[in-house]
């Protein structure tokens, strides 16, 4: 009986024996995995680079295969609760398809950063020390309703040399199956670990929580999806998290901010696509620019469809805005809404950001060279702008050519996380026989 037969049946028995099945089921999935994270560290690119090109044809031969599983994942969408705007990121179609196997290839096409050398030299005493950049291991990646993340995942992480273990949404388990068995039916024809990839085969909420209660096998979980997900897998790890809350990012024009650029780069940060994480949610003002720019921004805002809440001081200049509250500061729209704001000086803006952001990315629009550079060094984020849309602040935008997400952390990776952030480093030292003295 397959494991996720297993999983099924013992969701129906007693609560014991449930509790016993998935815990065996999850504890499984980590050791094979641990097993495989210590033969992928022997594998050379090309190996991992011919899996990702085979996985990416094999998509596009597979595509009904997928569309049907898909099929049931949306028919039964309504039933969940999911909204238009969930049911469409459910949706898969031959072009989203062709965009994920686009995706494979771009990955295989990336410099591997495994065994690259960080630094080295030769000691006094005639050691060779190198650095060199090594896998992290085992990655867990949490994710919700994206079927695409379960190709994008798989391989950051094995062309990363670490071994996933991949635990989608139940809103997406039909689809995620069926990407999953494509994956894992081109790593055996590839000579890779079998086990390099896996799938948790349950929606029990309840295996997420026993695979992170096993830090002597996974290193590093990795949550995707909304705040409260995020917030459950930190409360619950016994590993690292690599994570970000929310993307509370502000967009602070200067008074000596470029009118028509300040306009421009409002507009696209907000309007663009208003449902990311580096999405703007606040509008920052100089109080010696707002009188004559905002009522224009205001205007450009409103044709993208945007609605403003806004501050006294700024909806003395733009009365038909509606009024902000004190939670307007601390929201993640991920809408057309913009909260507003004049500040007497850079300082405050920067305290407002320091107080109410959530350390994801923030921008100044300024053609005062000191004021940028005071701004980058006060404020505390993982991407500071400079004349540059809040929008930019992506994996493939930076140059890192894919990414699992963004982090907010400081340690171990910030900001978009790609192939070099999904790895360590270790010490390899060269010796004759020396002793230490």
């Amino acid at each position: 009986m397959s494991e996720a037969g297993t999983v099924i049946e013992a969701e129906g028995r007693d609560g014991g024996a449930a509790a016993g099945e998935l815990e065996a089921l999850c504890r499984g999935l980590a050791e094979r995995a641990k097993a495989a994270a210590r033969k992928l560290a022997t594998v050379g690119p090309g190996a991992k680079d011919a899996w990702l090109a085979a996985a990416a044809e094999a998509l596009a031969c597979r595509t009904d295969e997928i569309l049907a599983a898909n099929a049931l994942d949306v028919e039964a969408a309504p039933g969940l609760g999911l909204n238009a705007a969930a049911v469409d990121r459910l949706t898969l179609t031959p072009e989203r398809i062709d965009e994920m196997a686009a995706s494979l290839r771009e990955v295989a096409a990336l410099a591997d950063p495994i065994g690259e050398v960080v630094r080295s030299g030769r000691r006094p005493n005639g050691l060779d020390a190198v650095q060199v950049r090594v896998p992290l291991g085992v990655v867990f990646m949490i994710y919700e309703s994206r079927p695409n993340v379960t190709i994008d995942a798989a391989a950051i992480c094995l062309k990363s040399g670490n071994a996933a273990i991949l635990r989608g949404g139940k809103e997406a388990i039909h689809s995620n199956r069926a990407l999953h068995r494509v994956l894992a039916d081109e790593l055996a024809r590839h000579g890779l670990p079998e086990y390099a990839v896996q799938l948790v085969p349950t929606t029990d909420r309840a295996a997420v929580g026993r695979l992170l209660a096993l830090p002597e096998f996974i290193d590093l979980a990795i949550p995707r999806g909304g705040e409260g997900l995020i917030r459950r897998v930190v409360a619950e790890a016994k590993m690292p998290v690599m994570k970000h809350y929310q993307g509370i990012c502000a967009v602070y024009v200067d008074e000596a901010a470029d009118p028509e650029v300040a306009t421009r780069i409002i507009v696209n940060a907000k309007a663009q696509r208003p449902g990311v994480c580096n999405a703007a949610e606040t509008l920052l003002v100089h109080r010696a620019i707002a009188p004559s720019w905002l009522p224009k921004a205001a205007e450009a805002l409103k044709a993208a469809g945007v609605a403003l809440r806004a501050d006294s001081r700024a909806r003395a200049i733009v009365p038909d805005a509606s009024p902000a509250s004190d939670a307007d500061w601390d929201t993640e729209f991920l809408d057309k809404i913009l909260a507003v704001r004049v500040v007497d000086s850079l300082d405050e803006a920067v305290d407002h950001i320091g107080r109410h952001g959530s350390s994801h990315t923030e921008a100044i629009v300024t053609r005062d060279l000191a004021a940028a550079r005071r701004f980058v060094a006060q404020v505390d984020s993982a991407a500071v702008m400079v004349n540059a849309s809040t929008r930019f602040n992506d994996g493939g935008q930076l140059g890192l050519g894919a990414e699992i997400g963004i982090s907010t952390d400081k340690y171990h990776a910030r900001g978009p996380c790609g192939l070099r952030e999904l790895t360590s480093t270790k010490w390899i030292v060269y010796g004759d026989g020396q002793v230490r003295e």
